[in-house]
């Protein structure tokens, strides 16, 4: 069989994790995709998947092979694209992730502008709050908001988001406005445990680190419950700037303690292939990063 033909099915079974599944993406017979695994792996003389009766995982040399198939398969793309000279037109699937909140407000107007360009494109947008596994799931680009292990991704910093301490007019009034980290040992706290998973906040005093151990009124798993107990007047809370733009520019919540913040959580778009990029990736990369730039709460 065309070696190119046999990565391609290949490809199409990891990220679908079943013959099933890359059967039907490529339109082939499950058959005679199970053929096309065995004879790669017959070529290749190595073990490419784990089979068990409900799932396919890939092997240790599985998962290199996968990488570099991917890249020569986006290579061929754009060499027969170069050829047809529609290298510039972005087209197919592009699978696009990001947390919900963040998701919903910065990235999904992109998603709307990016189609009425590149109508040939078909986004799958997962807005989880969750780390994805972006080869595991299939994604070609993710916005993470977070300091990034060393990785063989690429990266591309657009921005930062503050993490602020804010509470309620009424919770201030009652309570007083706390002017050192110190003061927060004499309110009622609320965490929200996706930006802090213990009870420590970290603060910058004098330029120097500092952690201080709290004993929160409220724990919650989400940041919107936060949000909304802080709104209520129930405590003090620390979230992700742009999560609580609203409140703040409508006065409903107040910001204290700024000039203690810990520094800015950058915003990166992580993307899995190099600079021979696909033409939907490319160009979606460039258009977020452009307009995640220009977004006043990036700040």
């Amino acid at each position: 069989m065309d070696r190119l033909h046999l990565m391609t099915v290949y490809v199409a079974v990891v990220e679908a994790e079943s013959f099933a599944g890359g059967a039907r993406k490529l339109h082939m017979s499950p058959p005679a995709v199970t053929r096309a695994v065995a004879a790669l792996e017959e070529r290749l003389g190595v073990k490419l998947l784990n089979r068990t009766t409900r799932y396919v995982r890939m092997t240790e040399a599985g998962q290199k092979y996968y990488e570099d198939a991917k890249l020569i398969i986006a290579l061929a793309d754009e060499a027969d694209n170069a050829a047809l000279g529609i290298n510039a037109e972005p087209r197919g699937q592009l699978t696009v992730t990001a947390s919900v909140l963040f998701g919903r407000l910065y990235v999904m107007p992109g998603i709307v502008e990016y189609l009425r360009r590149y109508p040939a494109v078909e986004v799958n947008a997962l807005f989880v709050d969750r780390v994805v596994n972006m080869l595991e799931e299939g994604v070609d680009v993710a916005i993470r908001i977070a300091e990034l292990p060393d990785s063989s991704y690429r990266a591309l910093r657009v921005g930062s988001v503050r993490q602020v301490l804010c509470a309620s007019p009424d919770y201030l009034a009652t309570h007083g406005v706390p002017h050192t980290p110190d003061d927060l040992l004499k309110h009622q706290i609320i965490l929200a445990r996706g930006l802090n998973p213990n009870n420590e906040m970290r603060f910058l005093r004098d330029g120097l680190p500092r952690t201080l151990k709290l004993q929160p009124i409220l724990s919650v798993s989400d940041n919107d419950s936060a949000a909304s107990a802080a709104m209520a007047g129930l405590g003090i809370t620390r979230l992700l700037s742009y999560q609580i733009a609203e409140p703040l520019q409508t006065g409903k919540l107040k910001i204290v303690l700024s000039e203690f913040e810990s520094p800015p959580v950058p915003v990166h778009i992580l993307h899995r292939e190099g600079r021979h990029s696909s033409a939907k990736v490319r160009s979606f990369v460039d258009m977020t990063a452009e307009r995640l730039r220009t977004e006043l709460s990036l700040n």
